[in-house]
């Protein structure tokens, strides 16, 4: 999901960028090592419990979004999280992490081909170890696809790459707002990976909300769906300059009062727990009512 913070990312020389992304990798490094050497260790048993005692539903399909990094030392990385994760959830549960290839602002964002197949996700370490190894499905939409493991993989997938958004009715952001899911942020807020928050303004509707979110010009992607089957999407893309305004981090209070989140903690890592089709009711009441959006957490 961009936010403001890619906006100004896109201003900044792209070896700078470099240059600072591999300083605090390096930091961050010393830091996990440090941990280790400790007797600190996060495992498969440990993050069972961690999921436990956060409250997260082992009945209930579960969207993830993730930061490896924030969790403290884990024992074989991102392999053992997605093992607990497993382990935690029900048979009856599926389990979503978002794989969007896309690591700038959506209007600038060049992919000659998406496939589902093979195309690496750029949400985190965790998120494409359960693409290219866990996941039984991937949707098919170039911008913000989502990999999925259980039960409802495939219908939470089949249909995405036909919506002219990333993020409508059939989407699996939407869908697993409709069926009642929980989505767990480990070490990450809105603001990062507030991706479900689309889906309610597409609920709206783009003609209808109040602000210009999509651009009017759309995109066209070459996409390879899971059948190698070869095919082309046009979609509408977010609009920069209503991205740079976002506050999605402004909701957090509203979605607390309503007890639709809660603060937990996964790990070493600050976390959020959010009812999906909570978060969707709410919010929609909440802009009918009060002009409240994530550009106007306050209302208008």
């Amino acid at each position: 999901m961009s936010s403001s913070k890619d906006f100004i990312r896109s201003l900044v020389p792209q070896f700078v960028l470099d240059w600072n992304r591999a300083r605090k990798k390096r930091a961050k490094r010393k830091e996990l090592e440090q941990k280790r050497a400790q007797g600190e260790v996060w495992t498969k048993e440990r993050l069972m419990q961690s999921f436990k005692d956060a409250g997260v539903d082992p009945t209930k399909d579960l969207l993830v979004h993730s930061a490896l990094s924030s969790m403290g030392f884990v024992d074989e990385g991102p392999k053992t999280v997605i093992d607990a994760l497993v382990s935690y959830l029900s048979p009856q549960a599926t389990l979503l992490m978002p794989t969007s290839p896309v690591v700038t602002l959506q209007a600038n964002h060049q992919l000659d081909t998406f496939d589902c197949r093979l195309t690496p996700s750029k949400m985190g370490a965790i998120s494409e170890n359960f693409r290219s190894h866990h996941a039984t499905h991937r949707s098919a939409h170039p911008l913000e696809p989502v990999a999925a493991s259980g039960p409802r993989a495939e219908e939470y997938t089949q249909f995405h790459h036909t919506e002219v958004t990333a993020y409508g009715p059939k989407s699996p952001w939407n869908l697993h707002m409709e069926h009642g899911g929980q989505i767990l942020y480990i070490g990450t807020t809105l603001i990062n990976s507030g991706t479900s928050l689309h889906a309610v303004e597409d609920a709206i509707g783009c003609k209808a909300f109040k602000f210009p979110v999509y651009l009017k010009a759309l995109k066209t992607y070459g996409v390879t769906l899971e059948n190698g089957r070869s095919v082309q999407i046009t979609t509408k893309v977010h609009n920069p300059e209503m991205s740079a305004k976002r506050k999605c981090d402004g909701l957090i209070p509203l979605l607390e009062e309503k007890a639709a989140l809660t603060h937990v903690t996964i790990g070493e890592a600050p976390s959020l727990l959010v009812k999906a089709d909570g978060m969707k009711s709410i919010l929609l009441e909440a802009y009918y009512s009060q002009g409240i959006t994530m550009y106007t957490p306050q209302g208008s």
